[in-house]
């Protein structure tokens, strides 16, 4: 994997303590990584093993998003940070959010303000892209131990920074973390990821015009808590359930 782009997040609203992974649990796939369907979503040109393209998202909050690749016919392992390298960070609530230098997140190229009602605004379109979990698995356990992960995989969610149906990249490895549970977890219970909740809020909101694209994916980047209440969404109701579609996706 080319070296991820250092570059600082902005302040966020809620205290973050930097710490490294302990504990708590990761690892199913969340069902996010099913088999990839991307040559029906209009496949990148680029091959699936490139994940750093020279373009970049819109800037929305003076910060840049790279941007990936895009969706592939054919998905390929991509190299994860060496291990030890990334740390969380942690919200005063104690909600896990990535380390900006090794997850800056990085967006689709074809989903644009432009093209929203031909992909993330059309069901069925993540389902089209996603790599499959013959992939992701490998994939996870790599970043894992990027993070320091000690817990169980099959307690923490290999999670799209941006997510798929925001407009992230399927595939680049700067846009997905080893997200450890949330607070109230219980050991074996599989992933609790409120953050699933905000992303289909914010979907809500982009498809129906109440936000722009690009600045919802920089409010998810730079904090995914207070993603909405940075937008005016708090009162937002999640967007309707594509029936194709994995949570949180």
């Amino acid at each position: 994997m080319p070296n991820a782009p250092r570059w600082a997040a902005a302040a966020a609203a809620t205290t973050l303590i930097a710490v490294t992974a302990t504990g708590c649990s990761s690892g199913s796939d969340s069902g996010k990584d099913a088999g990839s369907k991307a040559a029906k979503a209009g496949t990148s040109a680029s091959p699936s093993g490139t994940s750093s393209p020279s373009s970049s998202s819109p800037s929305a909050g003076g910060v840049t998003v790279p941007a990936g690749p895009g969706p592939q016919g054919s998905y390929t392992v991509q190299k994860q940070p060496e291990p030890g390298t990334c740390a969380y960070r942690y919200t005063a609530a104690k909600e896990p959010l990535p380390d900006p230098k090794c997850t800056p997140g990085a967006t689709n190229p074809k989903v644009t303000q432009a093209t929203l009602k031909t992909t993330i605004c059309r069901s069925g379109y993540t389902a089209d892209i996603r790599p499959g979990t013959n992939i992701t698995s490998r994939e996870k356990t790599a970043n894992a131990a990027s993070y320091g992960y000690k817990g169980s995989l099959k307690d923490a969610e290999y999670d799209h920074l941006i997510s798929l149906q925001l407009g992230g990249d399927p595939n680049d490895p700067r846009n997905l973390w080893v997200q450890p549970p949330s607070p109230g977890h219980k050991t074996g219970a599989g992933p609790n990821n409120p953050k699933d909740v905000v992303e289909s809020k914010l979907k809500a909101a982009i498809c129906s015009g109440k936000t722009e694209l690009a600045k919802a994916q920089q409010a998810i980047v730079k904090d995914w808590t207070t993603a909405l209440s940075a937008l005016g969404l708090t009162n937002e109701k999640p967007a309707a359930k594509d029936p194709k579609a994995e949570d949180g996706e």
